[in-house]
């Protein structure tokens, strides 16, 4: 019976949802990173740079994806933000999946260019990072509010006043997470550090 009432649980407390999910988000990629989760087929050094040009177009799009629901909100178009809004969240998940197979079955890149470009690609990556972190709990209560509730009872949530930090903080978190892509990838270069085991 519990997991027939899960809508009912999500609806009543989208707060504990957004948080177990947060855990377990976190998890995953921190298992991934630094605990080598052991569940990943190896992959080659250019899977991982298709998959690390698949991730930039992905988060871009959903930039694009964040801003246009963000546009049709405040012209009080709802069905085309509910979309919008939809449509960047699964692109996220799409996102997830391929950063931790890239990842935990290939590896990471690490960063070979200039001091003063490292300097700068280090800062835009710990903004990233720490951006995107704060994002996951705010992402997951807007969009477990925007599941679970009528229209007319979203109101009644905070979902508008989190909804507004959630698009600012998402939106520069995947821009700087893309252009420090492009600086690592496409203006200096790497060095490929394989998952250790491999």
């Amino acid at each position: 019976m519990a997991t027939a009432d899960a809508p009912g649980v999500a609806k009543r407390h989208p707060r504990v949802v957004a948080a177990v999910l947060t855990v377990v988000g976190y998890a995953l990629v921190l298992g991934t990173l630094y605990l080598g989760l052991p569940v990943y087929p190896t992959i080659s050094e250019a899977t991982v740079n298709l998959l690390a040009d698949a991730i930039a177009v992905v988060n871009s799009l959903t930039v694009v994806c964040l801003v246009a629901g963000w546009y049709y909100i405040r012209r009080g178009d709802v069905r085309k933000h509910r979309a919008l809004m939809l449509s960047a969240f699964l692109l996220i998940l799409a996102f997830l999946v391929m950063y931790l197979f890239k990842t935990g079955g290939g590896g990471r890149k690490e960063f070979v260019g200039p001091d003063t470009a490292a300097l700068l690609y280090f800062a835009m990556l710990a903004i990233h990072i720490l951006l995107s972190m704060v994002s996951v709990p705010l992402v997951l209560y807007n969009v477990t509010i925007g599941l679970t509730h009528a229209r007319e009872e979203v109101a009644q949530t905070a979902h508008r006043r989190v909804g507004r930090v959630t698009v600012v903080v998402w939106s520069v978190s995947l821009t700087l997470g893309v252009l420090a892509y492009v600086l690592l990838n496409h203006v200096y270069g790497y060095e490929f550090v394989r998952v250790s085991g491999f």
